[in-house]
């Protein structure tokens, strides 16, 4: 829709039919403040529930230096290693889609709270595996309860907040991805001096001790975690008024509550926005995954060999480049939201990754090597794509599946990246690195696919090219074509970011 048709609608419509819930009075509700209460109430946990998502899923690789793999019954070999590690990809990602739409129905202190729950339980059983098969069961198991986490946070997310706002509330608590790496390595040098106690080995009380920490805060989280706007128990009824007025306002015109039909599934399959961004998820995840699983190994051999240090050392080496990676990720969220456009950041952020593994690739000094990890972690863990993402599909149920699709397609590339750094390769992982620098490439490739499409769309609509036929609107642009409907607010809540009126955030 141009923009000067919206404009005459603006004027034409009482603004009281466009309000949800219009005989409750926000105007005494102080904007700020209650956007401060919101973000105590809703980031730290969840940036806590990350966090242990993260440790838990990554710490296999710290207890793998402390034995996991030789100090067990039937001893596991490297293949067997990278096949279990594989597996975890399958459900984690194929489930994704289908959590979010769960998610959407259900109440997200249960469902989310749920799902942490048995991850706990999962984890724990990981400290008393005895072979290949156990480690290969209990890994299957994990992704399939892992599996609605990160993408129902981020969905949850955007129920609350606009689409100004994701980038920085997704960089706190996506931070916490960084921080559970740093904080692994330490966990995992403390735990291990347990070794003996119990008659369990060091990296089986890694195991059980991350795990029943899960457990304890998957039973508060029932109580701690808050459902959606128009039911968050910790605000009033104007506020909770304030906030779905507030989302509406921002084209979020599913935040009053939307039902569930078939048809928006369909929106979400038939839309190229969600193919190309399965496509950028791949770019960041891939790297990803391959980063944190195998970081602790790739500083190991190098230091072990080549400095002559010890595992525990090595392991200790991994906390700074995790710490500056937390940094990062809030200060490129922050930045992100201050400046307005994703798409440079987008291509900043794998600009740098890549030049990272560039050095990793051609470099043979553990100090230059170590520099270019830095560089890695700067560009992979910083992630400006869940709010460009999230921002530019409208619709609670679309969303979700859109979401869903582009976090387990990147996820399930996870799969892929964590079978290319060989025992072979050591110590300087050529071929993996290789691997990585190529996903980067797509996901460099996607963005800016994505950046031309969407300017391209915006241009159409204030062409007036997509306006719809409104009964009543005298709209020389409208074409039946893009659907007729009996008024303005129809074809919003009908079309979603189809509408004419909806415009893309570059």
């Amino acid at each position: 829709m141009s923009q000067q048709k919206l404009e005459q609608i603006s004027l034409s419509e009482p603004k009281i039919d466009e309000l949800y819930r219009p005989e409750v009075n926000t105007d005494g509700i102080d904007e700020k403040k209650l956007m401060r209460r919101i973000d105590l109430h809703v980031i730290p946990w969840l940036a806590i529930l990350y966090f242990l998502n993260f440790m838990d899923r990554g710490n296999i690789g710290n207890a793998k230096l402390y034995g996991m793999t030789t100090n067990i019954d039937h001893p596991i070999s490297d293949t067997q290693y990278l096949i279990a590690l594989t597996v975890y990809f399958f459900p984690y990602a194929l489930l994704e889609p289908a959590s979010n739409v769960i998610l959407r129905r259900l109440k997200p202190s249960l469902w989310l709270s749920s799902l942490i729950l048995c991850w706990g339980v999962v984890m724990v059983c990981h400290g008393f595996i005895q072979s290949y098969g156990g480690l290969v069961t209990v890994r299957v198991l994990l992704g399939v309860t892992e599996a609605g986490m990160y993408p129902g946070i981020v969905f949850y997310i955007s129920s609350w907040y606009k689409r100004s706002e994701m980038g920085t509330k997704i960089a706190f608590f996506f931070s916490s991805a960084t921080l559970s790496g740093a904080f692994s390595g330490l966990l995992s040098v403390a735990i291990h001096n347990m070794n003996g106690v119990g008659g369990l080995a060091g990296w089986r009380w890694i195991f059980i001790l991350e795990g029943l920490l899960t457990v304890v805060v998957a039973l508060l989280s029932f109580w701690v975690i808050q459902d959606y706007p128009e039911a968050a128990k910790f605000l009033t009824e104007e506020e909770r008024v304030f906030v779905i007025r507030r989302l509406k306002d921002d084209v979020r015109l599913s935040a009053a509550g939307e039902q569930f039909k078939k048809k928006y599934v369909w929106q979400s399959l038939r839309d190229w926005k969600t193919w190309v961004a399965m496509g950028i998820y791949m770019g960041f995840d891939g790297p990803l995954y391959a980063f944190s699983l195998f970081l602790p190994t790739i500083i190991n051999k190098v230091c072990i060999l080549l400095l002559r240090f010890t595992a525990t050392k090595a392991n200790l080496l991994t906390v700074p480049p995790y710490a500056w990676g937390c940094i990062t990720t809030v200060l490129v969220g922050i930045l992100g939201d201050r400046i307005g456009t994703r798409y440079y950041m987008s291509l900043f952020l794998f600009a740098t990754g890549a030049m990272g593994y560039i050095i990793l690739i051609a470099s043979r000094d553990p100090a230059l090597s170590y520099f270019a990890v830095f560089l890695a972690a700067s560009a992979i863990y910083p992630s400006v794509r869940d709010a460009w993402v999230a921002g530019n599909v409208e619709g609670a149920y679309k969303r979700s599946v859109t979401l869903g699709m582009a976090i387990g397609w990147g996820n399930i590339n996870g799969a892929v990246t964590s079978n290319i750094y060989r025992s072979t390769e050591s110590p300087w992982y050529t071929l993996g690195h290789g691997i990585v620098l190529a996903y980067i490439g797509i996901g460099l490739i996607c963005v800016t696919i994505m950046r031309i499409g969407l300017q391209r769309e915006n241009a159409r609509r204030n062409r007036g090219e997509r306006d719809e036929v409104i009964d009543g609107i005298d709209n020389k642009n409208a074409d039946v074509r893009n659907g007729r409907y009996p008024d303005v607010e129809t074809a919003r809540l009908e079309k979603g970011d189809d509408w004419s009126g909806f415009r893309y955030l570059l």
